[in-house]
């Protein structure tokens, strides 16, 4: 995502940027991100013209693309399921993550960087992950990591054609019939608070909607746990 930001100013149209090695991982929130080595690490460059509240429902999109080229690259869909906010899983074990950043100017979002993390050779050691965090896994296909992304930027042009469009109604749709833990109780952890409710849905906006004793809570932001 550095390299990506550096080249952002000469980049006009969608554009990915892979790293075959990373020094610096980062995750949500500046969490450092274990990658080993034959793991892949991208950035899509995407010049948005929605407004910054739209534009980040392409997590939603991108998800999407990682949950369909999985599925074909391992012709097993019923092994991942999508986890709110922006990861991916495989028979429960965390496989993929999603990272978005922006930079713009003015109140106004022009470039959009779309980060994405798949544990495609390794999975991180548990002692590398924080407590209480989903165990990592492989995909466990041999898979090189252009290849990989070939695939995944095949994907992806497909759900952001829908999602530019039709709006986010389809994404949402089929993000939720793909979601793990849906209807089931679960914990949203934010910096000042947590949220223990069953996770009944994601609304137009992208919040998890959570069922409290306290009734409906929409949650912009949040780790989950299960």
């Amino acid at each position: 995502m550095s390299e990506a930001a550096r080249r952002a100013a000469d980049i006009s149209g969608p554009t990915w940027i892979m790293a075959k090695h990373q020094t610096a991982a980062h995750g949500r929130r500046g969490r450092a991100w274990a990658n080993p080595k034959g793991n892949f690490a991208g950035t899509l460059v995407l010049r948005p013209s929605e407004p910054p509240h739209v534009v980040a429902l392409r997590s939603f999109v991108a998800a999407l693309a990682l949950f369909d080229t999985f599925s074909a690259l391992t012709g097993r869909p019923e092994a991942f399921a999508l986890k709110w906010p922006n990861d991916v899983l495989q028979h429960g074990g965390k496989l993929a993550g999603i990272l978005l950043e922006s930079s713009g100017a003015q109140g106004r979002l022009d470039t959009l960087f779309i980060g994405i993390g798949v544990n495609l050779e390794a999975a991180p050691m548990p002692s590398e992950i924080e407590d209480g965090a989903v165990v990592p896994t492989a995909l466990g296909v041999e898979i090189s990591q252009e290849d990989f992304l070939t695939e995944l930027a095949h994907h992806y042009d497909i759900w952001e054609t829908r999602f530019v469009t039709y709006g986010f109604a389809p994404i949402r749709e089929a993000w939720l019939a793909r979601a793990a833990r849906l209807g089931e109780t679960v914990t949203a952890r934010m910096p000042n608070r947590e949220v223990v409710g069953t996770f009944e849905d994601v609304d137009s906006d992208g919040n998890l909607i959570l069922r409290t004793p306290k009734g409906i809570e929409a949650i912009p932001a949040a780790d989950v746990y299960f």
